[in-house]
């Protein structure tokens, strides 16, 4: 899902903050728990060493009573330490001290076996106690194996102060800690740092929207600007821009100079509605039949005046091969020599059955050659037996002259206001501050490559009438999908559509023509966005099959009627009020030059799904 400029801001500048608080609170964590566990050992040692000194006493006092080991058996010995330990007040009385102070766990004196002599667990007295893990390899070790120890569950650690009885070594004071009792030292502590953390979290977040929100407010008059001219309205400004379009600074000259573009826009879409209507006023008064069909066989153009050869509209037939136009058993089959879906160039005359009744018709195909490579034929159907054969011939004569003259003159009227538009959007690039914001940028971007592109669209149409100029390179498909999806952005979130895609990276290249190629998928995507204008889903998937490579452009539109899907690959069809029918009758010409194939599935009420395959450069 696409993130708007002004969430991007806010959950920039509130990582930023989250992050800067998170480091603070980690190096605040750490410090507090290394003076804990510091003043810990230092209590702990403090305690065993009170502890050793009260026990000494106690062995004073006991031989000052009298007592004594009945012999140097090490036995006797042990009893008799036991035996002053246990009757010591002194010495029982710093114990329950002891086990009165939150942090000690467990304070003992075992001898050298590990026999308690004395415990503030009483029920430890006389068992063996076993070593616990050392207090000093917790305050040694990092500050992340500390926390995950105290965070995890509870476990005692010991400090060990060790003593002789003579010049031998006797046994040692044991004092224990619980980790999670040093876990609830900090744990107010840390309480209050995360406290902190969320409530600048809330006001950094309250903070960054408000920031974002006055400094992006001129940029979406300007994006409403643009949406408006990209529906058509070219001379209508911005509604909420009339002071901001008046003022002197530089977000104030790009609205003034779009709206320079947009009144140039409209004289080029006046060019356009002018050009289809020559071009379909030429086409209707043609009485020979032709079919153009490209490489692989596939009819691309078919004029009104072939219906009555073929006994069916012409659109049924666009985008289809040429054994399904003639199939095995027509009459016009054996005459143009059909052989595996290819035309040879041939001239011949036979009868056909027509809805007027017999007639003889003239037959000739020919190929269409670029640099010596065969790009497809030219079928011409002529009627032998009309009365009005050499008026007809005449007037195919000069209507093919004036379409000449047409496509010429339109191309230099169009390409005069395309030349005006790239000086005032250079301007327009000049005038911008080098830090200006990335959506301004990208505004313009966006419009230099639209004047690209309407540059090419008018050179696609001429094309029609002469051979494309094709460069080939390896390109990656993921890529060139990711540029067209940038290019058509504003349009699909003005019209509330909700993109899925699915572009992986793994796809071998194909040899394409990019510039081609973008075209043909962003027509296919404009095309899914305009049958969806009051939102829907529109999905963009690039995937693999076996030697091909497969783009799928589906919609949840309106679906397209069963009576126009032999249609719409014809020049100049559309049944958008406004359209100009040349999109998809271009995208069609496109992937056919590219040696890639295209084909639709479409269900009335629930949407259209176009797929193009490409073979793989491998």
């Amino acid at each position: 899902m696409q993130l708007r400029l002004r969430t991007k801001l806010t959950l920039v500048m509130t990582g930023l903050v989250l992050l800067v608080s998170v480091v603070l609170s980690s190096v605040f964590a750490a410090q507090l728990l290394e003076q804990l566990l510091q003043a810990t050992s230092l209590r702990a040692n403090d305690l065993a060493s009170q502890v050793f000194l009260q026990a000494q006493h106690a062995l004073t006092d006991a031989g000052e009573q009298g007592l004594r080991p009945a012999s140097d058996d090490p036995q006797e010995i042990h009893d008799f330490v036991r035996r002053a330990f246990e009757i010591n007040e002194g010495l029982r009385t710093q114990l329950k001290a002891a086990k009165e102070n939150p942090l000690i766990y467990e304070v003992s004196i075992v001898d050298h076996d590990g026999m308690v002599l004395i415990s503030t667990d009483e029920d430890l007295q006389g068992k063996f106690l076993p070593r616990r893990t050392p207090l000093s390899q917790l305050v040694q070790r990092n500050f992340l194996h500390q926390v995950k120890v105290l965070a995890g569950p509870s476990k005692v650690f010991e400090l060990d102060f060790a003593f002789s009885k003579g010049r031998q070594p006797f046994g040692e004071v044991r004092v224990a800690l619980d980790s999670g009792i040093l876990l609830k030292e900090i744990e107010p502590s840390l309480r209050t740092s995360a406290t902190f953390v969320l409530v600048a979290l809330v006001i950094s977040t309250l903070l960054a929207a408000i920031v974002s929100g006055a400094a992006l407010a001129p940029l979406r008059d300007i994006a409403l600007q643009l949406d408006r001219i990209s529906a058509g309205e070219y001379d209508a400004p911005s509604p909420n821009t009339k002071g901001f379009a008046g003022s002197g600074d530089e977000l104030g000259l790009v609205s003034k100079k779009i709206t320079q573009v947009g009144q140039q826009l409209r004289g080029v879409h006046e060019i356009f509605s002018t050009m289809r209507e020559n071009m379909n006023s030429v086409m209707a008064g043609l009485e020979d039949g032709l079919l153009l069909f490209t490489r692989d066989a596939r009819a691309v153009m078919i004029s009104p005046a072939a219906e009555k050869f073929l006994g069916a509209p012409a659109g049924q037939f666009l985008g289809r091969r040429v054994t399904e136009i003639f199939p095995a058993g027509h009459p016009l089959h054996e005459a143009l020599h059909i052989e595996s879906d290819e035309l040879r160039e041939v001239a011949a005359e036979t009868e056909l059955e027509t809805s007027e009744g017999p007639k003889r018709v003239s037959i000739s195909v020919q190929a269409i050659q670029e640099d010596g490579e065969r790009m497809g034929a030219l079928v011409t159907l002529r009627d032998l037996d009309s009365l009005e054969s050499i008026n007809t011939q005449l007037q195919v004569s000069e209507r093919l002259a004036a379409l000449g003259r047409i496509t010429a003159g339109v191309a230099h009227e169009v390409k005069n206001p395309l030349n005006s538009m790239r000086l005032w959007l250079e301007n327009l690039k000049e005038s911008l501050p080098a830090e200006q914001d990335s959506a301004t940028q990208q505004a313009v971007q966006v419009l230099d490559k639209e004047i690209d592109r309407l540059d090419a669209v008018v050179k696609r149409f001429l094309d029609f009438t002469r051979p494309m100029d094709i460069r080939l390179e390896a390109t990656q498909l993921a890529e060139l999908l990711k540029e067209v999806l940038e290019i058509a952005q504003p349009q699909l979130q003005k019209a509330n559509i909700q993109l899925a895609q699915l572009l992986p990276i793994d796809v071998p290249e194909v040899y394409v023509d990019r510039a081609l190629l973008k075209q043909a998928v962003l027509n296919l995507v404009l095309n899914a966005a305009e049958a969806m204008p009051n939102g829907g889903q529109m999905r963009l998937v690039l995937s693999r099959r076996g030697e091909m490579a497969e783009i799928t452009v589906g919609d949840t539109g309106k679906g397209i009627s069963p009576e126009n899907r032999q249609k719409i690959f014809q020049l100049f069809f559309t049944t958008r009020p406004g359209g100009s029918g040349i999109g998809l009758a271009s995208t069609f010409r496109i992937v056919q030059l590219l040696n890639g194939s295209i084909d639709f599935t479409s269900e009335v009420g629930r949407g259209t799904t176009f797929r193009i395959e490409l073979p793989l450069a491998a």
